[in-house]
């Protein structure tokens, strides 16, 4: 069964310096029938503005990742990290115990990105801050494996058994993937147009994956980049 999660349906919110599109439940969006899908708890599509940012905050007990499509983001928290997160890089960040970051476009341009979080295998986890560059040539026309739970120097490891794809196909260009039993998936489409099996999903469009074993992701246009997360059936 594969379910679509339209672009127009998610929780939205345009602040002036940030346009934000909330796939789940999150701060004042609140669905009760979208809080999560399995161990994926956010999927924010986020544009922030130039010399904008998000203030020093607080979370504890999440798996975050960060994708940057598009722009850069200045990262600094309270683990003495400080790094700029490019186009084509994944930055992942263990709140476990508790964390304060700030995140700021030192830009005039508009820096365009997908915040991902993910529940934890455990609570109360020491802190942990990774960040690594994946190129459009590694994810071209087929699923490149970005995020994995298991212990991985090349990849970004965190604390849950969930595996992240990234992919950008020519037009007309499939790649495939096998689920493994009480498996589910997840596809978050960025741009272009995609088919998954016989489903067609356009920008923002999500879809959940349950009860299929063989799936097919066929690009309809140039350039269609998206996400697929490989998920296990419980938390």
């Amino acid at each position: 069964m594969i379910t679509i999660r339209k672009s127009k349906e998610r929780g939205h919110f345009d602040r002036g310096w940030l346009n934000t599109y909330h796939t789940f439940s999150f701060a004042d969006y609140q669905d009760p029938a979208h809080m999560h899908f399995k161990n994926l708890r956010v999927i924010n599509e986020d544009f922030v503005a130039g010399s904008k940012g998000f203030g020093t905050h607080f979370h504890r007990d999440m798996e975050i990742i960060t994708y940057i499509i598009s722009g850069a983001l200045e990262h600094k928290d309270s683990m003495g990290n400080g790094s700029i997160i490019k186009a084509g890089d994944v930055q992942y960040m263990c709140a476990g115990s508790g964390v304060e970051h700030s995140e700021f476009n030192p830009s005039a341009e508009a820096v365009h990105l997908l915040q991902i979080w993910v529940f934890p295998n455990k609570r109360g986890l020491k802190p942990h801050y990774d960040q690594k560059n994946f190129t459009p040539e590694s994810k071209r026309n087929q699923l490149k494996l970005i995020v994995t739970g298991e212990a991985n120097l090349e990849l970004i490891s965190i604390n849950q058994d969930l595996r992240l794809y990234a992919s950008v196909l020519e037009n007309g260009k499939a790649a495939t993937h096998t689920m493994a039993a009480q498996r589910h998936g997840w596809v978050q489409l960025i741009s272009g147009k995609l088919k998954v099996n016989e489903v067609e999903l356009a920008p923002g469009d999500g879809a959940a994956i349950s009860e299929v074993e063989k799936l097919s992701f066929m690009a309809a246009e140039p350039n269609t980049e998206f996400l697929f997360f490989d998920l296990a059936n419980e938390l």
